[in-house]
């Protein structure tokens, strides 16, 4: 049987602060920013509960152990979940009791679409809620983006001296800085994270040429963009490790966080560091759908000629520098490949995995629209890569730069390039570039409304979510794998919700008919 993939995205926002002549004041830290923008977003949300998208809920910390690293395991308390408390039954909604002892962070909140909306370091960040399907992912993601648009507008409504807040959807601040966009897999325990990580890393490195989000110049850690030259990525600049547990020094291509956020003995979550936030919605479908079938091939054990790149982090650099895709990759048995060669190979293979019910890990439907669109995008690749400037991010980035740049007679280094690069991410709708390219949608603008409130019905953000909209008052903190209720008893009640494909509308919807308070709620999951 096909294990199901939860998956979803964490997205670090740019974020500066103008003053009204449009210069950038230094008077507010983007920290302070970040803070202003959430609280804002918040109050409002609290303000306006009757169509609440925010509950003024903080998160959790209980089970958060960023510092676990899949190379190493559990090798003190095997078999047990991230809190170490031996994991339930199969996974199923319960309830336990623990001291009224909850961290409170004022910047760090759940939404009622069963996604989180925090600062992370010097960037407002949210994490879109589990998802099932790459549809789904695109859905939430694009809520995202309107909950920052939201948040924008409430924030500037209190800043001072008619300063205004401005959020951009991007990677980079130009000045040798990165902040990044994280996809999270959720994939069986008992797949060895080497085999995993072996298999993946081919397709993170090249993948970047479907979802490339362009950039113009070159960076490294804190040194400044520069250089006559456009290339298709905006984080490879920044990645120096081929494995490793850090996420803002020396990034690894692949990521060894250990933090499953459910049953530690039945699940790891694949931590994704390695890619670009998109604008276009036919992008992150292809991102996040691609690598979803191609983790599930490998977890399948369904892997027939692995390909093994000789240096990858160089590589995410020569894919990223090599506009034509025609650059030849060394491989660890001294032949190449380009990076449009090996996710041909990736493709061929999937496909060929499809008899076996591998686009059952995210729905047959689902995967056969990845699959078509996943063949498309290569064959438009192959013949002529600027076809795809209503699809690909770096080719509408780059088709609209390069004409300008040759209509003025500029080299790639100019500022006004650079500008123009920061404002196709930027998120208000009347000074973003991108919304004038017409660009393909996934989601119309009524499904996204819809997600900005609404959680995904297929996972247990649904049973987060409508918690938090029913009983918002009631719900002290929550986190991935729990919500901590307040029902008036000496002691907090804690619901663990260890199985992330438990809690679905299917599975509780039930539970909270006719249901008159949290505390009722409890008794009837501890029931």
């Amino acid at each position: 049987m096909v294990l199901p993939i939860v998956c979803g995205i964490e997205t670090e926002y740019g974020i500066i602060v103008r003053s009204p002549d449009g210069a950038e004041p230094t008077s507010m830290s983007p920290m302070t920013a970040s803070s202003i923008l959430v609280s804002a977003y918040v109050d409002t949300g609290l303000r306006q509960r009757g169509a609440s998208t925010a509950s003024g809920t903080s998160w959790d910390f209980h089970d958060e152990t960023p510092s676990n690293d899949a190379r190493v395991g559990d090798v003190e308390h095997p078999g047990t979940t991230p809190s170490g408390a031996r994991p339930g039954g199969a996974g199923d909604i319960s309830v336990s009791t623990f001291a009224p002892e909850v961290e409170a962070h004022l910047v760090n909140t759940v939404l009622s679409n069963g996604s989180r909306f925090y600062v992370d370091h010097a960037h407002p960040e949210l994490s879109t809620p589990e998802c099932r399907t790459p549809r789904e992912v695109v859905r939430y993601d694009a809520a995202g983006d309107e909950i920052l648009r939201r948040a924008m507008t409430a924030a500037n409504r209190q800043l001072p001296g008619r300063r205004e807040v401005v959020i951009y959807k991007n990677n980079s601040d130009g000045k040798g800085q990165s902040y990044g966009c994280h996809e999270n897999y959720l994939l069986a325990r008992s797949t060895p994270f080497a085999h995993l990580a072996a298999g993946a890393t081919p397709h993170l490195v090249t993948r970047q040429i479907f979802c490339g989000a362009g950039k113009v110049g070159r960076e490294a850690d804190g040194v400044p963009a520069s250089g006559d030259v456009f290339q298709i990525s905006q984080r490879a600049d920044f990645f120096e490790e081929a494995i490793g547990l850090e996420t803002t020094l020396k990034r690894p291509v692949v990521n060894t966080r250990d933090e499953p956020h459910a049953d530690a003995s039945r699940y790891r979550r694949f931590h994704v560091i390695i890619g670009d936030a998109n604008i276009s919605e036919v992008a992150t479908l292809l991102k996040v759908g691609t690598t979803a079938l191609w983790l599930a091939t490998i977890d399948a054990g369904l892997v027939t000629d692995p390909i093994r790149l000789a240096a990858p982090v160089s590589a995410v650099r020569t894919v990223s520098r090599d506009l034509t895709l025609r650059e030849p990759l060394e491989l660890a048995d001294g032949s190449t490949m380009t990076a449009l060669d090996i996710q041909w190979e990736i493709f061929r293979q999937v496909d060929a995995a499809a008899s076996h019910g591998i686009l059952e890990s995210i729905g047959a439907e689902a995967g056969n629209e990845v699959l078509q669109r996943w063949h498309d995008v290569l064959a438009t690749l192959e013949r002529d890569p600027m076809e795809l400037a209503d699809t690909v991010d770096w080719v509408a980035k780059y088709r609209l730069l390069d004409a300008y740049r040759q209509r003025h007679g500029l080299a790639w280094s100019n500022p006004r390039l650079a500008a123009m690069d920061l404002q196709y991410h930027d998120l208000r709708p009347e000074r973003s570039l991108a919304a004038r390219l017409g660009l393909q949608r996934i989601c119309s603008d009524d499904e996204v409304a819809r997600a900005v409130i609404e959680p995904p019905e297929s996972t247990r953000a649904w049973f987060r979510g409508r918690s938090l909209a029913q009983f918002g008052d009631a719900v002290v903190s929550a986190n991935w794998d729990s919500l901590v209720f307040d029902v008036g008893e000496s002691a907090l009640r804690r619901v663990p919700m260890m199985d992330p494909v438990k809690g679905t509308r299917a599975h509780v919807e039930a539970l909270f008919d006719g249901c008159e308070d949290a505390a009722e709620l409890v008794r009837r999951l501890g029931a």
